[in-house]
């Protein structure tokens, strides 16, 4: 079922969805800022109460002068400075790293030739103020995108007037809309149901009305949707004859239900 497009109903253990992805950063990032401030502030306020003025005068304590420059060449001042600018070096760089090897991922896409095989790619035009898509079998959709779940599904976005931005908040997924140009993103959507596509660029007066929606279905009830709109498409983009000698062909448009735009041409004058 569905050969042209090599859909498969499993997914490898390793893709990872966006959304998965980018939680997975805001967690790390907030255990370890929430750690080092637990620890910044604690010392701080260790040694505020210890070298607290409590009115019996301490030689032994050695006060920083106003304007003084730790030189680094002697006393415990300078070793606490370089141990928590070594130790901060080491958290920030390793952060960076950790990061750097995500956002690849979330910039790529899983890869290899399982991932090559394993997707389907569908083509998002935006247009004041409505999202259209296309499917590799010639079906298009207006408003409503329709998806496997657990599929990859890559996204070839443009746009057919101005300035478009097409997100959808719940996936993670955000990427520009230009005149001309293509704009390539995916995601991996591991629930059914319905996710919000909005627009994120002012892109006239009815910006705030250019909303869609992604359904995300269970594998059987998405091959039976595509095919039979597939063979909609096929059917109707057969051409008539007609007494005349002309013909009329028609392109099968899906909104967001099943209605249908036709076009009529003529074969031969």
């Amino acid at each position: 079922m569905l050969d042209s497009l090599a859909l498969a109903h499993q997914v490898p253990e390793d893709w990872r969805a966006q959304a998965e992805v980018f939680n997975e950063l805001f967690f790390v990032f907030l255990v370890v800022g929430t750690l080092v401030g637990v620890v910044v502030v604690s010392y701080t306020l260790y040694n505020a109460y210890k070298n607290r003025d409590d009115g019996q005068g301490r030689e032994e304590f050695d006060a920083p002068q106003l304007g003084e420059l730790p030189t680094g060449q002697e006393g415990g001042k300078s070793s606490k400075l370089f141990l928590s600018f070594g130790l901060s070096a080491i958290i920030v760089i390793s952060l960076v790293v950790y990061s750097y090897g995500l956002l690849l991922y979330v910039e790529q896409g899983p890869s290899g030739d399982v991932a090559d095989e394993q997707n389907m790619e569908v083509d998002v035009t935006g247009i004041q103020f409505i999202w259209q898509y296309e499917y590799p079998n010639g079906v298009e959709t207006t408003g409503t995108m329709r998806v496997p779940r657990g599929e990859l599904i890559r996204l070839a976005v443009t746009s057919g007037d101005v300035w478009h931005n097409f997100g959808v908040p719940d996936l993670r997924v955000k990427t520009d809309a230009i005149p001309g140009e293509y704009s390539h993103t995916w995601f991996i959507a591991n629930e059914t149901g319905s996710y919000t596509i909005k627009c994120y660029e002012l892109c006239g007066s009815g910006h705030s009305d250019m909303t869609g929606e992604i359904v995300v279905m269970e594998q059987e009830e998405f091959d039976e949707w595509y095919e039979s709109a597939g063979a909609n498409v096929t059917e109707e983009s057969t051409p008539t004859p007609t007494p005349g000698g002309h013909g009329e062909a028609s392109v099968s448009t899906v909104g967001d239900g099943s209605a249908s735009a036709h076009r009529a041409g003529v074969a031969a004058r």
